[in-house]
């Protein structure tokens, strides 16, 4: 994505902390329901330490990760993913990173439901790798990643789509089957963020 310049916008490369974190979520959201307020929830949650962390240093950053990650849903998407099976979280919780970090949803919009919709049974780290250095033409901070860097960051975002339900274990990409009430509220955007999914749904 580029600005209005022409220069391509720098991704935001901090995804290295948890996965899903559906644990965190799950203490975050209900707290934004009542506060109306994602500064208020965090230092809610760091000044109580709710996230459990062995450090002070680590609680504040899963409560930062996981709040600027909640903060990319809705109000009723957050209402619904409290209300939520645990499929429809992993869903909603995956659709969080994307919004919150372009190079997420990209990798999940142009590599992984492309393989999908042209009926390619695998997603490997190689898929991944050709992927950023593609885009790293375009952006700097890939290009200059380091490989310890790189490595965390491919890690963290398979583990986020074996988690979403999107991949197994083996490395096999899953259809999405999203709920009704999930796919329309995801249909509700323009363009629709059913386009991070593996799914023969509409995205239009």
């Amino acid at each position: 994505m580029a600005d209005e310049t022409g220069t391509a916008s720098r991704y935001k490369l901090s995804f290295t902390t948890g996965a899903l974190l559906m644990r965190e979520a799950m203490i975050a959201a209900p707290l934004y329901l009542g506060e109306r307020d994602w500064h208020k929830v965090r230092a809610v949650i760091e000044d109580n330490n709710l996230m459990q962390a062995r450090t002070v240093a680590s609680g504040r950053r899963l409560a930062r990760e996981v709040v600027q990650r909640l903060a990319a849903l809705t109000n009723d998407e957050i209402r619904l993913l409290v209300d939520a099976t645990a499929t429809e979280r992993s869903h909603l919780l995956w659709v969080a990173a994307c919004r919150h970090y372009n190079l997420i949803g990209e990798f999940a919009e142009e590599v992984v439901r492309e393989r999908f919709l042209l009926l390619a049974a695998t997603l490997g780290y190689e898929d991944f790798d050709s992927f950023l250095r593609g885009k790293a033409l375009w952006h700097d901070e890939l290009a200059n990643l380091k490989d310890s860097t790189l490595r965390r960051l491919r890690s963290n975002i398979f583990r986020m789509l074996v988690e979403a339900g999107l991949l197994s274990e083996d490395y096999c990409i899953l259809q999405a089957v999203l709920s009704t009430r999930v796919s329309d509220a995801l249909s509700a955007r323009t363009p629709s963020d059913i386009r991070f999914f593996p799914t023969g749904d509409s995205a239009r």
